[in-house]
């Protein structure tokens, strides 16, 4: 009779001890999922780059955005696609300012030696003028006008004059799942 009281409580102990672990794992899980996920932090498009004097501009190095003074529709988004495909960081694209007149191409920018506009001006062409105007967008501001229909060969680099800077892509690295 002792043996079998013996058996019982432990059997009731075990049974208590699994479902106090069963009641453990649903907690965990219950918090878990509902838990809000992490907010992703947000990543700048470009990141300000320090260029020393006698160093070479890639294309690869520039972010350029694109905004349209044209009436025809998507001419931003195809030009900004042709500036990626020449190498080209994606930057912004839109519409630009009401009221801008624009034929070709203009370079926006405060700084009309530096040499990401420079490489810039290469592929855009004898055609395109560079003015000193304040803009929102990120990188290099291309105007375009109903005038532009493609790049032009351009170099595959400029050298900076002097030490200068310039908005770089910013390099993303990829999530694997794996949190440090």
């Amino acid at each position: 009779m002792a043996a079998t009281a013996l058996a019982r409580i432990r059997s009731a102990a075990t049974l208590l001890s699994l479902l106090a672990l069963l009641l453990a794992g649903v907690a965990w899980g219950w918090s878990a999922m509902t838990e809000p996920f992490p907010e992703s932090a947000e990543v700048s498009i470009c990141t300000d780059t320090a260029v020393p004097a006698g160093t070479k501009v890639y294309p690869d190095q520039v972010t350029v955005s694109v905004a349209n003074a044209g009436s025809r529709e998507g001419l931003a988004g195809r030009t900004m696609q042709l500036l990626v495909d020449a190498g080209f960081g994606r930057g912004q694209t839109g519409n630009a300012p009401s009221g801008t007149d624009v034929a070709y191409a203009e370079i926006w920018t405060d700084d009309p030696e530096n040499p990401a506009v420079r490489l810039l001006k290469g592929k855009l062409g004898r055609e395109s003028t560079v003015v000193r105007r304040d803009t929102t967008l990120v990188g290099v501001t291309v105007i375009v006008g109903d005038d532009f229909m493609r790049l032009r060969e351009g170099g595959a680099w400029t050298k900076s004059g002097e030490d200068s800077r310039i908005c770089s892509p910013t390099v993303v690295e990829p999530d694997n799942g794996v949190t440090p």
